[in-house]
């Protein structure tokens, strides 16, 4: 309590790589002078914040949605003889400060279940500080004082006795009921890509999307990260290839809906969550021919770039020396699409963020990736752009996608070469890693109803003696026709 103040951030279990440019991320937007060491190892669920005034911490936990809690560290220790002698230390400074409040006690541990009466146990072991502190209010209490252990990391040997055991008060909750209040189960319009809420609000985050910015997303698809972006104040702008996901015009993608409601859009969405006011309008574009022309700045670029797979990596096609043909006014054109390589779209995506943002803005984007090429080198790099963080998500099979988050730091500069990059077609080993995933499973089901029908007494063919069985039967069958 006395001294150098330390609060302890204690995350939730998800998204772990996402926890540290989320957190570092929120400490520049809010400009707070401290630095955060990387946790080690990176599994471990709380960091301890030391030089830090608790208003700051309160801005992180109002941004943040790895966090669970934060709570002041008052007293620690490796033991319970250790950690008890240092609470009992406290209490001239508790009866003096919180003699007279009411208190509750929250109970929280970690790599260990226990049960309602063991945290009761817990509780009473600290009854020493009776003396000390007010009535309780399991309600509405005016302080709530957390007692945290910690049992490590690994899940398959836990320890009799925590690691660590932490008391102190607590201060505020992270906002993990943000990414609830935006789920997809309940949004009114929805696609076969849009993006996970949690997911979209880090990205916005490490975007430092702010009130009054102005935010733009190239591959808005349904709206995700307009929503996200638009949550913490920032103008919101989006463009998509596609004219029927942009207009809601695309099979619906939830189970048992036959056709679309006629007022599903991204305008319906945005007035859903009551953002309307930061919705600027999404219009129909090709990133690799965009119309954005002029010195129009943004404060950031958060996207997902398609990647080929359920979204096709299309661009308009360019014909020259095209006949000109006279056109009615109520004619439609209907452009010709070609293939979109995706080492050429996210060059387009760094050379443009270096026109288009402001010095300081960031690039927030989806870099998918084969796990056998994943490699700090291979990301696209910009002389003008610093990567600031990478973080991993892993997807089916033996492939990921890294979000990269990118921020200006010069108004020219020129891409940087990477060999290694040109080498890698997402695309077409993640449909050969999926088709050798389907042959590896087809034929280890098939062994296994080889070995069932086997202990049953049944004899099954393989796949060679049954293509002789078919071939058989189809000759006695042409036979038995000639007769």
């Amino acid at each position: 309590m006395a001294g150098i103040k330390k609060y302890l951030l204690l995350f939730a279990q998800d998204f772990v790589e996402f926890r540290y440019p989320e957190i570092e991320s929120l400490i520049k937007l809010f400009k707070i002078n401290v630095e955060v060491p990387k946790p080690t190892p990176i599994e471990r669920p709380y960091w301890i914040l030391e030089n830090v005034e608790e208003s700051e911490v309160r801005q992180i936990a109002s941004r943040s949605v790895s966090l669970k809690f934060v709570a002041e560290i008052w007293s620690s220790g490796t033991s319970y003889d250790e950690f008890h002698g240092n609470v009992k230390k406290l209490m001239p400074l508790i009866d003096k400060k919180y003699k007279n409040e009411s208190f509750k006690f929250m109970v929280e541990t970690y790599n260990k279940h226990i049960k309602l009466k063991q945290r009761i146990e817990k509780i009473e072991t600290m009854n020493y500080l009776d003396s000390v502190l007010g009535t309780i209010d399991l309600k509405n209490p005016d302080n709530t004082f957390v007692y945290f252990e910690y049992y490590g990391i690994d899940d398959l040997n836990v320890p009799v006795h925590p690691e660590h055991i932490y008391f102190g008060r607590y201060i505020a909750d992270g906002q993990r009921d943000l990414f609830n209040k935006i789920s997809l189960k309940t949004r009114k319009f929805i696609g076969n890509t849009s993006m996970d809420p949690q997911l979209s609000i880090l990205m916005a985050n490490q975007g430092l999307c702010s009130q009054n910015d102005l935010m733009f997303d190239p591959f808005c698809g349904t709206g995700s990260m307009l929503i996200a972006g638009a949550l913490f104040g920032s103008y919101v702008i989006g463009m998509d290839i596609d004219y029927l996901t942009l207009h809601a015009k695309t099979k619906p993608s939830r189970a048992l809906q036959k056709v679309r409601a006629a007022d599903e859009s991204i305008r319906a969405n945005m007035e859903q969550y009551n953002l309307q006011n930061l919705y600027l309008d999404v219009f129909v574009g090709d990133f690799a021919n965009y119309p954005l022309k002029g010195n129009l700045k943004f404060d950031s670029i958060i996207c997902d770039p398609p990647y080929g797979v359920r979204e096709g990596l299309l661009k308009v096609e360019k014909k020259e020396g095209r006949k000109f043909t006279a056109m009615t006014e109520d004619a439609v054109h209907y452009p010709s699409l070609s293939d979109y390589k995706m080492t050429n779209l996210f060059h387009d995506l760094l050379n443009f963020s270096v026109k288009h943002l402001k010095i300081d803005g960031r690039l927030v984007c989806w870099f998918p990736i084969p796990d056998k090429f994943y490699d700090d080198t291979i990301f696209p790099q910009h002389s003008a752009l610093k990567l600031i963080s990478t973080s991993r998500q892993q997807l089916i099979g033996d492939t990921s996608r890294i979000l990269l988050t990118y921020e200006k730091i010069a108004e020219t500069g020129e891409l940087v070469k990477n060999d290694a990059l040109e080498n890698v077609d997402f695309r077409m080993k993640y449909f050969t890693q999926y088709d050798k995933e389907r042959k590896e499973t087809r034929h280890k089901n098939h062994q296994k109803n080889l070995e069932e029908a086997e202990k049953r007494g049944i004899k099954l063919m393989n796949k060679t003696e049954w293509k002789k069985y078919v071939n058989k039967k189809r000759q006695a069958e042409a036979m038995d026709k000639d007769s």
